[in-house]
């Protein structure tokens, strides 16, 4: 195999060009600095309410839910991508915190159901006004139809991306077992032997 193939990240037709992999690691660098923004931008919203910033997405998911599509723990933890138990444990926070409320589900009995409560809300409006102008500032250069298409794109990769992480642990563990048979049994060069003492 060339070198040149063998230094490609990817391997899909569909990620390669005449430059090999150059236009998927821009598109990576970009993704990665655009998520570091994301990220302390999520970080300024949480902080400026007094919230972690994962209590912070989980009272957005809860205010986002609808009457006929109710938010309970599950719900949320699989809108956020995140554990049922992280996910309880945060939630029990702002439930002590007087900013969620639980009751039971109407269709279930065995599910709870999490509202806002009216501090919540205030604490949400009170932060609705740094969310606007940080949020058009992040986006606003997009038309309403390529934002759509973001959004829509984003979603499936965000539903791939756990079993593209569980295939990256079972290749690094292949590759690292097979790394280690061959450094056992390559013999080692450049090495004089050593005469024994008598």
């Amino acid at each position: 195999m060339p070198v040149s193939d063998a230094l490609l990240t990817a391997s899909k037709p569909e990620l390669l060009d005449k430059d090999g992999d150059r236009t998927l690691r821009g598109l990576l660098y970009d993704y990665f600095a655009f998520g570091r923004s994301l990220e302390a931008a999520r970080e300024t919203f949480a902080s400026f309410v007094g919230l972690s910033p994962t209590q912070y997405l989980i009272l957005i998911a809860i205010k986002n839910s609808t009457a006929e599509k109710p938010m309970g723990v599950n719900q949320v933890a699989e809108r956020l991508y995140l554990s049922g138990a992280f996910v309880t444990n945060e939630i029990n926070k702002l439930v002590s915190d007087g900013l969620i409320e639980k009751s039971p589900h109407p269709g279930d009995g065995r599910r709870v159901q999490l509202t806002l409560t009216e501090d919540g809300i205030n604490l949400l409006i009170r932060l609705a006004g740094l969310q606007r102008p940080v949020n058009d500032a992040l986006f606003g250069m997009l038309t309403r139809e390529e934002f759509k298409v973001l959004s829509q794109m984003l979603s499936r990769l965000a539903s791939n991306a756990d079993s593209a992480l569980k295939l990256a642990e079972h290749v690094r563990a292949t590759l690292t077992s097979q790394n280690n048979k061959t450094f056992r049994t390559e013999p080692q060069r450049g090495r004089k032997k050593q005469r024994t003492s008598r």
